[in-house]
Protein backbone atom coordinates (compact mmCIF):
# COMPACT_ATOMS: atom_id res chain seq x y z
CA UNK A 1 0.00 0.00 0.00
CA UNK A 2 2.82 2.41 0.41
CA UNK A 3 4.35 1.35 -2.80
CA UNK A 4 0.82 2.38 -4.55
CA UNK A 5 0.18 5.54 -2.12
CA UNK A 6 4.04 6.63 -2.96
CA UNK A 7 2.94 6.34 -6.92
CA UNK A 8 -0.25 7.80 -6.43
CA UNK A 9 1.06 10.73 -4.35
CA UNK A 10 5.49 11.26 -5.51
CA UNK A 11 6.85 13.46 -3.40
CA UNK A 12 4.16 13.26 -0.30
CA UNK A 13 5.51 11.67 2.89
CA UNK A 14 4.39 8.12 3.81
CA UNK A 15 5.71 6.81 7.27
CA UNK A 16 4.89 3.07 8.04
CA UNK A 17 4.55 2.16 11.43
CA UNK A 18 2.25 0.87 14.05
CA UNK A 19 -0.59 3.43 14.63
CA UNK A 20 -0.49 2.41 18.09
CA UNK A 21 3.27 3.94 18.93
CA UNK A 22 3.15 6.63 16.19
CA UNK A 23 4.30 9.51 17.73
CA UNK A 24 5.60 11.85 14.92
CA UNK A 25 5.71 15.21 17.03
CA UNK A 26 3.64 17.24 14.82
CA UNK A 27 0.14 18.31 14.44
CA UNK A 28 -2.05 18.08 10.96
CA UNK A 29 -5.23 20.12 9.97
CA UNK A 30 -6.75 16.48 9.53
CA UNK A 31 -6.43 12.80 10.59
CA UNK A 32 -7.47 9.81 8.98
CA UNK A 33 -8.04 6.77 9.78
CA UNK A 34 -10.26 4.68 7.62
CA UNK A 35 -10.42 1.02 7.13
CA UNK A 36 -7.40 0.42 9.55
CA UNK A 37 -8.60 1.67 13.23
CA UNK A 38 -11.24 -1.11 13.35
CA UNK A 39 -8.12 -3.57 12.72
CA UNK A 40 -7.12 -2.92 16.51
CA UNK A 41 -8.58 -4.47 19.15
CA UNK A 42 -10.82 -2.85 21.07
CA UNK A 43 -8.57 -2.53 23.92
CA UNK A 44 -5.82 -0.77 21.75
CA UNK A 45 -8.49 1.89 20.18
CA UNK A 46 -9.29 3.54 23.42
CA UNK A 47 -5.49 4.81 23.66
CA UNK A 48 -5.56 5.84 19.96
CA UNK A 49 -7.75 9.25 21.66
CA UNK A 50 -5.10 10.55 23.29
CA UNK A 51 -2.78 9.62 20.12
CA UNK A 52 -5.23 11.22 17.60
CA UNK A 53 -5.33 14.60 19.83
CA UNK A 54 -1.94 15.01 20.10
CA UNK A 55 -1.47 14.45 16.40
CA UNK A 56 -4.27 17.17 15.69
CA UNK A 57 -3.94 21.04 15.27
CA UNK A 58 -7.04 22.68 16.85
CA UNK A 59 -9.50 22.61 14.19
CA UNK A 60 -8.39 19.49 12.97
CA UNK A 61 -11.00 16.84 11.36
CA UNK A 62 -10.59 13.47 12.71
CA UNK A 63 -12.23 10.69 10.41
CA UNK A 64 -12.75 7.10 10.71
CA UNK A 65 -14.82 4.23 10.48
CA UNK A 66 -15.78 1.60 12.90
CA UNK A 67 -18.22 -1.41 13.41
CA UNK A 68 -21.69 -0.55 14.22
CA UNK A 69 -21.80 -1.55 17.55
CA UNK A 70 -19.51 -3.11 20.30
CA UNK A 71 -17.94 -6.14 19.46
CA UNK A 72 -15.67 -8.34 17.66
CA UNK A 73 -16.23 -10.47 14.39
CA UNK A 74 -13.61 -11.88 11.40
CA UNK A 75 -13.84 -11.02 7.86
CA UNK A 76 -12.65 -12.05 4.77
CA UNK A 77 -10.71 -10.08 2.03
CA UNK A 78 -9.62 -11.80 -0.92
CA UNK A 79 -8.99 -15.70 1.25
CA UNK A 80 -7.30 -13.91 4.19
CA UNK A 81 -9.21 -13.59 7.61
CA UNK A 82 -9.03 -10.30 8.84
CA UNK A 83 -10.17 -9.03 12.18
CA UNK A 84 -12.41 -6.10 12.94
CA UNK A 85 -13.29 -5.04 16.55
CA UNK A 86 -14.95 -1.74 17.57
CA UNK A 87 -16.61 -0.07 20.48
CA UNK A 88 -20.18 0.98 21.85
CA UNK A 89 -20.89 4.42 19.62
CA UNK A 90 -21.77 5.76 23.08
CA UNK A 91 -17.97 4.77 24.26
CA UNK A 92 -16.19 6.35 20.73
CA UNK A 93 -18.58 9.14 21.91
CA UNK A 94 -17.13 9.71 25.36
CA UNK A 95 -13.39 9.08 24.01
CA UNK A 96 -13.79 11.37 20.90
CA UNK A 97 -15.31 14.71 23.84
CA UNK A 98 -12.43 13.84 26.60
CA UNK A 99 -9.79 13.81 23.67
CA UNK A 100 -10.92 17.56 22.96
CA UNK A 101 -13.36 16.34 19.48
CA UNK A 102 -16.58 16.97 19.00
CA UNK A 103 -18.80 14.82 17.06
CA UNK A 104 -19.77 16.25 13.64
CA UNK A 105 -21.37 13.07 12.02
CA UNK A 106 -21.64 9.72 12.80
CA UNK A 107 -23.76 7.80 10.25
CA UNK A 108 -24.60 4.06 10.38
CA UNK A 109 -24.09 1.98 7.26
CA UNK A 110 -23.53 4.56 5.28
CA UNK A 111 -24.71 3.85 1.46
CA UNK A 112 -22.11 6.48 0.11
CA UNK A 113 -19.37 4.53 1.60
CA UNK A 114 -19.96 1.19 0.94
CA UNK A 115 -22.19 0.73 3.70
CA UNK A 116 -19.26 1.65 6.40
CA UNK A 117 -20.07 3.33 9.78
CA UNK A 118 -18.09 6.53 8.92
CA UNK A 119 -17.44 9.30 12.16
CA UNK A 120 -16.37 12.95 11.68
CA UNK A 121 -14.80 14.92 14.39
CA UNK A 122 -13.05 18.10 14.76
CA UNK A 123 -10.78 18.94 17.74
CA UNK A 124 -11.85 21.63 19.80
CA UNK A 125 -9.59 24.99 19.62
Amino acid sequence: MIALFRHNLPGVAAHLADMRELALNRRFQGLLAWDSFFHLKPDDQRPMFPRFQAHAEPGAALMFSSGTAEGEAIGDLHGDRLYHGSLDPDEYRHLLNVAGFTVVAHIVEDPDCDRRTIWLAQQRA
